[in-house]
């Protein structure tokens, strides 16, 4: 996958984790990375709708 705006870095995110007490390697954060990419490229904000009443 190639996202132009990749602003976490993979030791990063390993750093994260670990504060959280999620133990990584670098493959399984590199996945991790690229599921959180994918999810908010495909995000759509809900959209209001607007109801008229009678």
């Amino acid at each position: 996958m190639n996202f132009i705006d990749k602003n976490v870095s993979v030791e990063q995110a390993i750093i994260i984790l670990s504060k959280n007490g999620i133990q990584v390697n670098e493959k399984e954060a590199k996945i991790i990375l690229e599921l959180l990419y994918l999810v908010s490229k495909n995000y759509n904000k809900p959209r209001v709708k607007k109801t008229t009443y009678p």
